[in-house]
């Protein structure tokens, strides 16, 4: 996801040291990085079929794996009882079911990582009278998010679970993911502020204002994109630029399902035809970004604007192009991973200078 900040301006209180505003920035970039983390190993997780590996949702208790075989058959015996086991992966051998659940612990895992880096460093620099008021109460809500994330896994794992499930609702899914991109965004943006005001001028509200936009749009595709991965559509028309000869399939093979509405969840020539045509608009987005930079571009932060946004314009394109390899390799795990990582190793470019 590549992410365009209006740098806002977040003072730190006269209290704190100077290093304050540093040592806040290192730790909230440090922050981003486990969150990007925690997606790639999250998509690894969905790509190997782990993800309800794990049948119970232990906050505390659950931070301990098996630890004797005893333990480990126990926890298999509650796998074999899930809808998963029963319709997919009857007869699964323990050292498989053991390689699934390790990912899952490890997500899991990883996330219970992310709430200590995060509260911890927090209550200390609070402590220390490091943090305005302004800050501190725009860190707690990004600290609920974070919480509201982990309900919302649960949630998704749940929904997996039912009579007939093999994995997760698509829906829920896409909002897993999207809670991780708004954590990840608002990161970003804390961090690029912290140190500065924002400037403003005719020409860089206009970019601004496209930057924005840009920013929007991401998040819609990543939607698509979560609602691609939960319905498997990345298996179906694996040619590119084509859809079953044609730019798009027919009108009746896109509105198949009843009622109409859950065509664009459960359909999946629709959902990847969403999906294309989402990432041909950010591309083109990007690109008309970039061009409406260099033409503003002056001296001093005109131009970096201009080469932050031609970068960007690159990094969606490269991003395009690892989708249609996935999509013509019927997603192998690595392409598969690599291009939902991609997006958010690359989100801290940052379109235009913030201040």
């Amino acid at each position: 996801m590549a992410i365009a900040t209006a740098g806002a301006s977040i003072d730190l209180a006269a209290g704190g040291t100077d290093s304050a505003p540093v040592a806040v920035r290192r730790w909230l970039y440090g922050l981003a990085g486990l969150v990007v983390a925690m997606v790639a190993v999250g998509g690894a997780t969905r790509l190997t079929g782990s993800g309800l590996s794990i049948t119970e949702w232990r906050p505390v208790t659950g931070a301990i794996p098996p630890l004797s075989d005893a333990a480990w058959l126990a926890e298999f015996a509650k796998y074999k009882a899930s809808p998963q086991y029963a319709l997919l992966n009857q007869g699964m051998s323990l050292a498989e079911f053991q390689f699934i659940y390790w990912w899952e612990w490890a997500h899991r895992q990883l996330g219970r990582l992310i709430g200590l880096v995060f509260f911890l460093p927090f209550l200390w620099f609070w402590a220390r009278g490091a943090l305005s008021r302004r800050l501190a109460l725009t860190l707690l809500a990004i600290g609920a998010l974070g919480g509201l994330q982990g309900a919302v896994g649960w949630i998704m794992v749940a929904s997996g679970l039912k009579p007939g499930m093999t994995a997760v609702a698509p829906i829920k899914l896409t909002l897993h993911l999207l809670l991780a991109g708004a954590i990840l965004a608002a990161l970003l943006w804390v961090a690029t502020g912290v140190n500065g005001a924002a400037r403003s001028s005719r020409e860089q509200g206009s970019i601004r204002r496209t930057a924005y936009l840009l920013l929007a749009l991401v998040f819609v595709q990543i939607a698509l994109g979560g609602l691609v991965a939960g319905s498997k559509a990345g298996l179906a028309y694996n040619s590119w630029p084509l859809m079953d000869g044609g730019f798009a399939p027919s009108l009746d093979g896109l509105f198949a399902v009843r009622p109409w509405i859950e065509n664009f969840v459960d359909n999946v020539a629709l959902v990847q035809l969403n999906h294309r045509l989402g990432a041909y608009l950010v591309v083109g987005l990007a690109v008309f970004h970039a061009v409406q930079a260099r033409r503003a571009a002056g001296a001093g932060p005109g131009w970096m604007t201009a080469r932050r946004a031609g970068l960007l314009a690159a990094l969606v394109t490269a991003q395009l192009a690892l989708g249609v390899v996935t999509l013509l390799l019927a997603v192998p795990l690595w392409a598969g991973l690599a291009h939902q990582i991609w997006p958010w190793s690359c989100s801290g470019r940052r379109s235009f200078t913030p201040g």
